[in-house]
């Protein structure tokens, strides 16, 4: 219960506040648009206790659909649903400690050991729309909300590894946890033509407040949750103007 109410209070914290309103303050709006998005993941985890690790590279890409509802003033408000496929995982960092010309330690990546986890998720985010700029023209805008994910395959890449505790507790075991959530947030630019439709670049943070292993006293991770930048494109058509 501890790890699903800040998620419920998000929800309607940053969903809630961009619904149309019974009494409409600013302008009312009803502009439904559709499209596509696609981009690029980089990956890490948080883990406790911590492994090293490189950033790793995954792709992500899906629909889009926005509903505008209403403007107040300069600022544009809605709310935007994604359905995308998006690669996510860690690639652990090995090092080597040697010896330099003057006796000093120097610490290394070690070439000779691999380990990296990859894995797919369907992912749902539920976002705010926030919006400053002309309706025809440029808008820099600020996305947040819930997000929910589904784990749908995974897969392991192990090379020149002896077992230590830590990689016995990762190592060829299951993800016990396919269902994830947390929340994400970014900002980005617009540009909204009259009949091309709208082009967007993004950049979005997702923090996951659950984890993917299973964290009792037993099990050895106390944390293990997902920490994502995305870099991303959007096109988008109005449906409804």
């Amino acid at each position: 219960m501890i790890k699903i109410k800040p998620f419920l209070i998000a929800t309607l914290l940053l969903t809630g506040f961009a619904l149309p309103a019974t009494a409409q303050i600013g302008e009312a709006r009803s502009n439904l648009s559709v499209g596509v998005n696609g981009g690029v993941n980089l990956n890490s985890v948080s883990f406790t206790p911590s492994i090293k690790q490189n950033s790793l590279m995954g792709i992500t890409g899906g629909l889009t659909a926005r509903y505008i509802s209403e403007k107040y003033f300069a600022m544009i408000c809605g709310v935007q649903v994604e359905l995308n496929v998006s690669q996510r995982g860690w690639d652990q960092l090995f090092e080597t400690v040697s010896l330099d010309d003057n006796g000093y330690e120097v610490t290394s990546k070690d070439p000779s050991k691999t380990y990296t986890r990859k894995m797919t998720y369907i992912d749902i985010p539920f976002l705010a729309h926030l919006a400053f700029g002309r309706d025809r023209g440029l808008q820099f805008f600020v996305h947040a909300g819930p997000q929910i994910s589904f784990l749908i395959s995974e897969s392991e890449t192990i090379k020149g590894i002896t077992l230590s505790n830590t990689q016995k507790a990762v190592y060829g075991v299951k993800i016990q946890n396919k269902f994830d959530y947390g929340i994400a947030g970014g900002g980005g630019v617009e540009l909204r033509t009259k009949k091309a439709g709208s082009f967007i670049v993004e950049g979005r943070y997702y923090f996951a407040l659950s984890d993917f292993y299973s964290t009792t006293k037993k099990d050895y991770f106390a944390r293990a949750a997902h920490g994502t930048i995305t870099i991303k494109l959007t096109y988008l058509f109005d449906l409804k103007k």
